[in-house]
């Protein structure tokens, strides 16, 4: 009898932990802090004094372990023109931050080809940021 209990007490330890510690890094990747900044604004001060600033700090920092930039409306036309920001559109993506712009944004201000210039990825963003939402993203607008 406690030769029973010792074998199915190992096979249902077998059965049900093994496979959640082989999948501790599906885990893991499914646990990563993930940020989607969705900057919209036209206005500079808002981009140099807000957003860039906490973006660029958020992956820099380690806040978050993915950190994505999206350009969105009125935000591509002012960087396609502020090299100022563009400047800090680099140093954002030599340090990891992720880059992506709306193409129906950027083509109504017909900056998609200066956005891409920038290494930019310019795509339709409807259905990526929807995924965003419904995922575990955390998601951030200015």
């Amino acid at each position: 009898m406690k030769a029973t209990i010792i074998l199915l007490t190992v096979f249902f330890v077998t059965v049900t932990l093994i496979p959640k510690i082989e999948s501790g890094e599906e885990m893991k990747n499914q646990l990563k802090n993930k940020l989607a900044v969705l900057w919209t604004s036209g206005d500079p001060e808002v981009a140099h004094k807000v957003c860039f600033m906490y973006t660029h700090n958020a992956k820099k920092q380690g806040w978050f372990d993915e950190v994505v930039l999206i350009v969105w409306g009125p935000s591509a036309k002012l960087l396609a023109e502020d090299s100022s920001l563009q400047t800090k559109i680099a140093a954002m993506k030599k340090d990891g931050v992720i880059l992506e712009a709306c193409k129906a944004c950027a083509d109504m201000y017909e900056v998609s080809g200066n956005l891409e210039k920038l290494g930019i990825d310019v795509k339709y963003m409807g259905v990526p940021l929807s995924d965003m939402l419904k995922q575990d993203w955390k998601v951030l607008t200015f």
